[in-house]
């Protein structure tokens, strides 16, 4: 995308975004996520550029929680019902405005906050009518590394890139 304004914070969906949206459980209960690796650059790429990022999901799990804490993500936020409260919290503590916010999700409880940010993404395996809400026009399916696809759409990666020298791509 050209000439796009930086955001001041991301934030994303997990399930169906992070994740192909499906659930997994084996017999003795246990619930199992496939995340892919690549999502992990974008989060490494925003925090280059001193961008927070955040995750807001409906689910609850530990799953979450350690992903989110191995990749350093500034906001972590489970069990929401009602996203767009969330972000407005995280507005009024940041000073920014909903143009300020990029955002990517892939389901109902994402419209809400799709509809009001700068920035939207939509991964290509959501519904149609969740689609229409994108800005950012995204090729891959959740679970495919559509996170990162969204982030290197929305920040200069190729500059970002040019700063780079290896380092930042431990603990990855």
């Amino acid at each position: 995308m050209q000439n796009i304004k930086l955001p001041k914070l991301i934030l994303s969906d997990i399930d169906g975004v992070w994740t192909d949206g499906g659930m997994y459980y084996d017999q003795q209960g246990n619930e199992w996520k496939k995340f892919h690796t690549y999502d992990s650059a974008g989060v490494l790429f925003a925090h280059l550029v001193n961008i927070p990022v955040g995750i807001i999901t409906g689910e609850s799990t530990n799953i979450v929680k350690r992903r989110a804490n191995k990749l350093k993500i500034d906001y972590l936020y489970q069990g929401v019902s009602d996203k767009s409260t969330i972000v407005e919290e995280l507005m009024l503590q940041l000073k920014i405005e909903w143009e300020d916010i990029a955002y990517i999700g892939d389901d109902l409880n994402d419209i809400a906050v799709l509809s009001k940010v700068g920035l939207a993404g939509v991964p290509f395996s959501a519904p149609e009518y969740i689609k229409k809400y994108s800005v950012v026009e995204l090729e891959k399916r959740g679970g495919e590394g559509v996170f990162r696809e969204f982030v290197e759409k929305i920040l200069p990666i190729e500059s970002i890139l040019k700063q780079m020298n290896g380092s930042e791509f431990s603990n990855q």
